[in-house]
């Protein structure tokens, strides 16, 4: 040990030191999220308050009479408490239908309430409407009941509720005490998660999850200054170079924003952008493509047959909606509805339940793959020949009967049907969020997520990137879509209410008619 210089000795002793920091992260990473199990369905008492006041109130005995009937035999209610529970997954995997043990076919979980009864409930906080929205409405079995195991217990059912990472919904009841006297048992969430767990979860971070956070910092923060002295390589399936990402309007968020993304983790790469439409899209795609492998179109639907020598790649299904003047004030139509609007049989809103204002039909141009998809998803294909008027021509007129206009691209969609009274149109369901028009439920399921992959909702396309061949493995396009399709760009793809193709139930819904 006298012979070797001082500098070998601290290395050789710093690598001790994070071998053993490394194997107690390991074997803590695997108690905690393998062993454990991956899965992990948390609850979270965020308030369990008494019904008090009756001194400063001034109506005294109104905090004990919630519930009177008519006649005033009515019990008074005693003992009320208000209690709001958060349920979350608390893992590090989504959480499925599938993945819960209850063995009835809508309800998973049970929010348990011992010594007291429920007289009021309402669900409310979902992190993520779109999706879960539908698994908790009126009929997706939530239910109040009691059951009698040596006192009352209150209990409201819950459905099997899929939970991405970090979801969460809250229920909020209104309790009476039942049994016994002093402060109630706390309540508690009852179920089973296959390969997984039910757990109650605490505000702020658990010490174990700090102490390990911490070691790992300190394995990181030695390996890098200690052993990798160089300066690291960029990660992994990263490319530099030129994209020039061109078609589909109205995937052009998405796109953009998964583009920023991939830059962060590969600042060599560079993209511009040029959304004109689809059809456009693939015509600069079919002429320029074969000598500038830095091109990818991006389209709302398949390109058909005239453009053989294109090569599709499915991204994800996309997620639409009929929007209208906030004017209009319909907020549900049915497909026969639609389909006679777009047909003209329909001249004005009144004839379904609006009011006494002209129709006004905003399309995109002949060629736009959200007008594709409009006419295959509910309109039987076809809509009827018109002659081209401009929307912004339209603007400036008097609209006393039936009208249409067309316009270019999603954002002009968006102004038009913003701005002409009697306007309805349609385009991408988080471009319409995001522009705050109304959107309309059809054959009463509004737009979601979930409700398209179970289509139960029916205005949905998929978005594919085409290139003019097969691109090189080095390319950047081909990493990009491998980003897009495979690894973190998947989650940019679902955050506006898409769903990956990947990772649908069916992938080959995504797969082209032939």
């Amino acid at each position: 040990m006298d012979d070797l210089p001082l500098d070998t000795v601290l290395e050789l002793i710093g690598t001790a030191v994070a071998v053993v920091a490394l194997l107690v992260a390991v074997a803590a990473f695997l108690r905690e999220f393998v062993f454990s199990g991956r899965k992990r369905l948390g609850y979270r008492v965020q308030m369990d308050t008494p019904v008090t006041g009756e001194i400063e109130s001034r109506f005294p005995g109104v905090l004990t009479q919630l519930r009177p009937s008519a006649d005033g035999a009515s019990p008074d209610l005693q003992d009320v408490s208000v209690v709001l529970v958060r349920i979350e997954n608390a893992g590090i995997t989504r959480i499925d239908t599938e993945d819960y043990t209850a063995p009835t076919a809508q309800v998973g979980l049970h929010l348990h309430f011992p010594k007291r009864r429920v007289i009021g409930m309402a669900v409310n906080e979902l992190s993520d409407p779109s999706s879960l929205a539908d698994h908790l409405g009126r009929n997706s079995g939530i239910d109040v009941r009691e059951e009698n195991n040596g006192g009352q217990t209150g209990v409201i059912d819950l459905p099997k509720v899929p939970l991405g990472k970090s979801d969460h919904y809250k229920i909020l009841a209104i309790l009476e005490r039942s049994d016994g006297t002093g402060t109630a048992p706390d309540p508690a969430l009852r179920g089973g998660i296959k390969g997984g767990r039910i757990i109650e979860t605490r505000a702020g971070t658990p010490r174990r999850l700090v102490v390990f956070t911490v070691v790992l910092v300190l394995v990181i923060v030695f390996l890098l200054v200690v052993v990798w002295r160089q300066p690291a390589p960029p990660p992994l399936e990263c490319e530099s170079g030129k994209l020039t990402v061109i078609g589909s309007s109205a995937f052009e968020p998405v796109l953009r924003e998964a583009a920023g993304q991939y830059q962060k983790r590969c600042p060599g790469a560079e993209f511009t952008f040029a959304f004109e439409g689809t059809e456009r899209g693939l015509d600069r795609l079919a002429e320029e493509g074969a000598k500038n492998p830095g091109l990818l179109a991006i389209t709302d639907g398949e390109k058909g047959s005239g453009y053989p020598g294109l090569v599709y790649r499915p991204l994800a299904l996309s997620l639409f909606t009929m929007v209208t003047h906030p004017g209009v004030g319909i907020r549900g139509l049915t497909v026969a509805q639609i389909q006679d609007l777009y047909r003209g049989k329909i001249g004005n809103w009144r004839e379904v339940g609006g009011p006494d204002l002209p129709v006004v039909l905003v399309n995109r141009i002949p060629g736009s793959g959200s007008r594709n998809t409009l006419e295959r998803r509910l309109l039987d294909g076809t809509q009827p020949d018109r002659p081209h008027v401009s929307c912004t021509a339209l603007k400036g007129t008097t609209i006393g009967a039936f009208a249409h206009c067309e316009v270019q691209v999603t954002a002009d969609m968006r102004k038009a049907v913003a701005d002409i009274p009697g306007a309805i149109g349609y385009a991408e369901f988080s471009e319409a969020m995001e522009a705050g028009l109304p959107t309309i439920a059809i054959d009463g399921v509004g737009a979601g997520r979930d409700a398209a992959v179970r289509r139960t909702y029916p205005f949905w396309g998929v978005e594919y990137a085409y290139s003019n061949g097969e691109l090189p493995g080095d390319s950047l396009a081909a990493s990009f879509l491998h980003y897009l399709t495979d690894q973190t760009g998947k989650e940019v793809l679902r955050a506006p209410g898409n769903a990956p193709c990947a990772d649908l139930p069916d992938p080959g819904r995504c797969l082209p008619v032939q």
